[in-house]
């Protein structure tokens, strides 16, 4: 069977199971919408029909999160950003969200429920687009438990809390997972944690500060965050890194990227620090990491395994 069709099956499926909803035996019945009002990542209080019918997405993130929850078939349209699943990217209609929002495209689609976050979406958006006649419910993300609770509030939102609570439920298994395998690792070696600085830019040397998920995902990974009490998230300067001497270093750069390139593009490192010495730079793929969204759980797995290889043959 095709994935698609695959996928809208497995989607129907978890609509009907939703207790309460009205089915029929051809599965074209809506469940009955009631009106509520719930308190977003703001704290902003937001009246809402749900479960909604019509929904846009205005983060890349929030679209991964959406066909998580099982909702995906909710969805009216995503962002020109959006490039996964493959099922929002060739199906759906595309708006304009960043730098600025496409008002009248997000209206054209109808929808009763837009999808933002703080991190890409600007709060005073939402007053527009109330006026247009869609409430606006905002997601924030500052810590990897948000983003399980993110995919049960899209569930609830959008009409499919049982798959949504399945998938939130695994992806928290997942993480006790590793962390349970990394913990052994380092009970079993003397190497302990090592000192691990995450770059978002190689040349310019953009990173995270405090309150990012991204120190969280090191720490269950079996390190230590070089920049988990850095006050902005503006760059690094060269001194920073000669003085915090970091064990691994661990780019957002791609997955044909060269290492290499790091000690060229700042010589002053080599020989000097120890993650540029032990030939312990890696580039990962940059949604797994700065998407955050259900995919981060497999950039968490990744950094384990970056950080505390398994033995030969494990």
């Amino acid at each position: 069977m095709p994935r698609r069709a695959s996928a809208v099956l497995l989607l129907l499926a978890a609509a009907l199971a939703v207790a309460g909803c009205a089915s029929d035996p051809a599965g074209t019945a809506r469940p009955p919408q009631r009106d509520t009002t719930l308190t977003d990542a703001l704290g902003r209080r937001v009246a809402l029909s749900l479960p909604a019918r019509r929904a846009v997405t205005l983060a890349p993130n929030l679209t991964e999160i959406v066909f998580a929850a099982g909702a995906g078939r909710r969805l009216a349209g995503v962002t020109t950003a959006d490039d996964f699943p493959p099922e929002a990217v060739d199906t759906l209609s595309t708006v304009q969200a960043y730098p600025q929002v496409d008002f009248e495209a997000v209206a054209a689609l109808r929808p009763d429920l837009v999808l933002a976050t703080d991190q890409v979406n600007a709060p005073r958006d939402a007053a527009a687009l109330k006026t247009a006649g869609a409430p606006t419910y905002f997601f924030s993300f500052s810590a990897l438990g948000d983003i399980p609770a993110a995919v049960e509030r899209a569930g609830l939102l959008l009409g499919t809390p049982g798959r949504a609570a399945r998938t939130a439920d695994s992806l928290r298994r997942l993480a006790r997972r590793v962390e349970e395998r990394t913990t052994r690792a380092i009970e079993n070696t003397s190497a302990g944690r090592p000192l691990v600085l995450f770059l978002i830019g190689d040349e310019t040397l953009y990173t995270f500060a405090e309150g990012s998920y991204v120190h969280e995902m090191i720490r269950i990974a079996g390190g230590r965050s070089a920049t988990a009490e850095l006050p902005t998230n503006a760059p690094l300067s060269e001194a920073f890194v000669l003085e915090k001497q970091p064990d691994v270093i661990v780019g957002a750069f791609g997955k044909d990227y060269n290492p290499t390139k790091l000690a060229r593009l700042h010589p002053s490192w080599r020989d000097v620090v120890p993650a540029l010495e032990n030939e312990r730079v890696y580039s990962v793929k940059p949604p797994l990491f700065l998407r955050p969204g259900p995919r981060v759980f497999e950039g968490l797995q990744r950094l384990a395994r970056l950080l505390h290889p398994p033995p030969l043959g494990g």
